[in-house]
């Protein structure tokens, strides 16, 4: 679970571009333990396996680790909802005694939504829906935004005051019963709010609440307008994916070295936001047939859709008069194992959906490893042009904005000796490869 850091300042350019709320009587006890994790030294909530649903058998599969947020999906962690199925989101809008808002609900939840919402329908074909329940008025917190010494590293005791106070003066107007995930939104103009401080925060001891355990919360300390895509970046942890940015020990240089613009949980300022195709089998978004397992040392010879593809779309580079995409239900993903708890991962980028601004599309590749923590490189892009750079004025990190296998290139993978290569596009605009495994030492 989270303590996990937003991406603040990490691009190169400045990319930062209702449904009913139920009210009821009666307060209820908010006595809980509250504790943080950074993202670079985090537990699961329940480490154990015995909090584990079958999931994919495929031999591709990594077994799913303790780590934090592990990149294993042999099981699903039953300690997260699993977005296969609507979820409900109730916003929660707080205001201090030291500040008057200069902002209202309904623009604070614009701020967020339907951006959230489509980003998540996009990425899932559809499969998943957020649904925003945001309060029409503010709940007025009983002490000064100061008070609560809010920041990036927040220290525990400030945190957990912070989390009573707000339960507890919103439990009057919110049945915690009916939601499956809350956004606590402070006041942006408060003085004490740090807008480096939005993530994800859980409890280690739930909060029992309406027959229900409230066991994380999502902290939006956003200016407004906010970082682009912010919320939807946390909102995925709270689907149990990690961090795939890289934090320097003393906060200084890049931060986007292992995945650059090619995943939101990488950045959300990048060009090719949408969720890696490993990510969407995490999720449940990817039909087994839709994932192709390569073993042995044969050449494999298969078609790639473009992973943001789905119904109605048509990916850059299809011919003209082409129908759309169909219903994105071809091939997305291609695996080869390459350990026990490691894995080549190859997909297709094109300019499509939540990809629209993407610097240079073809075949991605990245090294997925299940035992890597969130924020330890459990993710990182192969780069198939490690000598040049693309799109300086606006990528994240340029020197993985032309990762991919470009059409008509060959690419092997250093130290796995996997070969890639991009023969051609069919006329809808899915990409024809052949990957070689070959011997492995």
């Amino acid at each position: 679970m989270p303590c996990q850091l937003p991406l603040k300042g990490l691009s190169r350019t400045a990319l930062k571009g209702l449904a009913q709320w139920r009210t009821r009587p009666g307060l209820r006890g908010t006595a809980a333990v509250f504790t943080t994790m950074s993202a670079l030294a985090a537990t699961s909530i329940m480490s154990s396996q015995s909090v584990a649903e079958p999931f994919s058998t495929t031999p591709c599969a990594l077994k799913r680790t303790d780590a934090h947020h592990s990149e294993g999906l042999d099981t699903w962690n039953a300690a997260y909802p699993r977005p296969t199925r609507p979820l409900d989101a109730v916003m929660i809008f707080l205001s201090f005694p030291d500040a008057t808002p200069r902002t209202t609900p309904a623009e604070l939840a614009a701020d967020h939504f339907p951006a959230t919402t489509r980003f998540y329908e996009r990425a899932s074909y559809g499969r998943f829906t957020l649904r925003p329940h945001p309060l029409r008025n503010w709940i007025r917190m009983p002490h000064p935004s100061t008070s609560y010494a809010i920041q990036r590293d927040w220290n525990p005791a400030n945190r957990a005051a912070y989390l009573r106070d707000a339960l507890a003066a919103a439990d009057p107007e919110v049945d915690f019963s009916r939601y499956d995930i809350v956004y606590f939104v402070a006041d942006p103009d408060a003085p004490g709010v740090d807008s480096d401080a939005t993530k994800v925060v859980n409890l280690d001891t739930p909060l029992r609440a309406d027959g229900t355990d409230v066991r994380r919360v999502v902290t939006v300390f956003e200016k407004h307008p906010p970082d682009r895509l912010v919320l939807a970046h946390e909102t995925g942890h709270v689907f149990d994916l990690p961090d795939l940015y890289h934090r320097p020990a003393d906060g200084k240089g890049d931060w986007d070295t292992y995945v650059g613009d090619w995943d939101l949980m990488g950045s959300q300022f990048g060009l090719s936001p949408d969720l890696f195709a490993w990510h969407k089998w995490k999720l449940g978004w990817l039909d087994p047939r839709q994932v192709v397992c390569v073993r042995g040392t044969a050449p494999k010879r298969l078609t790639l859709e473009p992973l943001s593809a789905g119904p109605g779309t048509s990916p850059a580079g299809a011919a003209a008069g082409s129908p759309a995409f169909g219903l994105g239900l071809g091939t997305k993903l291609a695996v080869v194992r390459t350990g026990t708890d490691s894995a080549l991962a190859f997909e297709a980028r094109s300019p499509v959906g939540n990809d629209s601004t993407a610097c240079k599309q073809g075949v991605l590749v990245y090294r997925v490893r299940g035992g890597a923590a969130s924020g330890s490189g459990p993710i990182e892009v192969v780069d198939a042009h490690p000598r040049t750079e693309a799109c300086w004025e606006t990528s994240v990190y340029p020197p993985l904005a032309d990762a991919p296998v470009s059409l008509g290139e060959s690419f092997t993978v250093p130290g796995d000796n996997v070969k890639v290569e991009v023969e051609a596009r069919t006329v809808s605009g899915a990409w024809t490869v052949v990957i070689t495994p070959g011997e492995r030492g």
